[in-house]
């Protein structure tokens, strides 16, 4: 037998060290992309809330693969993406300790939702809630305020970056019970420090949709914190293996955990302790679909090859979420998080430029079958085809006639 580092290597990466919980739930960028000053000011990151999971069926096109031109079924994840609203603008200028903000520029009107974030008694404080700014902003001193730091972020700033925060009113469902908008700083990449002062002004107090920002078959970034898991063994934690069968004093334990000396148990020693609600980063997942809102077009999940009437919602909604009623995006595989939890999509800060990652794609079937059990029928009007009057809707025609 060869060493055992050959056979069997160890599990869990020691790069994610400290594996503790999360002091925030929102997935924070930590690097934004490359600027490129030759193309036009756009944004680079948005905010999405975790729907659930389905799986799609298309026609594969990666030559040299034996499933190449063939059909291939490949879970994705759903997205929800309301659109977001700009509230306010910040430069930022280099110093030798790292970025430091010059001067923030706030709209001269903000959403509730977004106000709840910045107070932490929202009852005793809604009344007075950024009042003051909003009074000075009609004032000449406001004013006069106002220009003078926009002219002092075009004169000085590294970096131009917008406050958005998400539209929680917009959520149909009831399940969130979120009225807190999540906010963030989205770096705004292209032209020079004028030209992205100017496109940040321009979007004040306006909605941002899905399709500013990112477009179909694009890869992005998917920033967020995952499922927690609370204080688990070694065994769950790192995945090593079990102890024999007749060991003293417990089976799922690291039996040595270092030796004599150092008097000390060195760090690539597997601990108990927490177990997700990480932060986590997953690079260049796939934009399988982008889909409408619900209002626009009630059959969002219709295809060139499907032509049913279906929504994106599958038959009884998604489990512990419920219906998507906003614009949405379909991605490639798992997200981290779980249901609900707002996910941070970024544009890719190592883009890819292999065939793979250039490949358009186009989706012959969404699944909506029911994902609470075995789902059948993708639509209620099929189930009703196939079974036939339930015994509720002939008690219902008997009452109407």
């Amino acid at each position: 037998m060869s060493h055992r580092k050959f056979e069997h290597p160890r599990h869990g990466n020691l790069a994610f060290l400290p594996r503790k919980r999360c002091r925030h739930i929102r997935g924070r960028v930590r690097s934004f992309p490359k600027d490129n000053h030759a193309e036009d000011p756009h944004l680079t990151a948005f905010l999405g809330y975790k729907a659930g999971m389905t799986h799609i069926v298309r026609d594969m096109d990666k030559p040299g693969s034996k499933l190449n031109k063939k059909e291939v079924v490949e879970p994705v994840s759903i997205v929800e993406t309301p659109p977001m609203w700009i509230v306010g603008i910040t430069g930022l200028e280099e110093t030798p300790q790292g970025l430091r903000t010059i001067g923030t520029v706030w709209a001269s009107h903000m959403q509730n939702s977004a106000l709840r974030r910045m107070y932490k008694n929202w009852y005793r404080s809604q009344k007075g809630a950024f009042k003051k700014y909003f009074k000075k902003l009609d004032e000449e001193e406001g004013k006069a305020k106002k220009d003078a730091t926009l002219a002092a972020i075009k004169e000085r700033a590294f970096a131009v970056r917008v406050i958005a925060h998400t539209d929680v009113d917009k959520l149909a469902h009831k399940s969130m019970r979120q009225k807190k908008a999540h906010i963030m700083e989205v770096q705004v990449n292209g032209g020079d420090i004028a030209a992205k002062v100017d496109f940040g002004l321009s979007l004040f107090e306006k909605n941002v949709n899905i399709g500013d920002v990112f477009s179909q078959s694009e890869q992005v970034d998917t920033i967020a914190v995952t499922t927690g898991h609370g204080f688990e063994g070694v065994i769950h934690r790192w995945g090593i293996t079990r102890l024999p069968r007749k060991t003293h004093r417990g089976l799922r334990k690291v039996a040595c955990i270092g030796a004599w000396h150092p008097a000390r148990v060195r760090f690539t020693v597997a601990r108990p302790g927490q177990n997700g609600f990480h932060h986590r980063t997953e690079l260049n997942k796939k934009i399988y679909h982008m889909g409408q809102a619900f209002a626009e077009n009630p059959a969002n999940a219709k295809t060139d090859f499907d032509v049913t009437e279906k929504s994106i919602n599958p038959m009884g909604g998604f489990p512990w979420y419920g219906e998507v009623k906003q614009e949405y995006l379909i991605l490639k595989g798992t997200i981290p998080g779980p249901v609900k939890r707002v996910i941070t999509l970024r544009k890719p800060i190592c883009p890819q430029t292999s065939r793979a990652a250039l490949e358009q794609i186009k989706l012959k079937v969404i699944d909506t079958s029911s994902k609470i059990g075995h789902g059948r029928f993708q639509t209620t009007e099929e189930r009703k085809k196939f079974m036939g009057p339930l015994k509720k809707d002939k008690i219902a025609a008997a009452t109407t006639a």
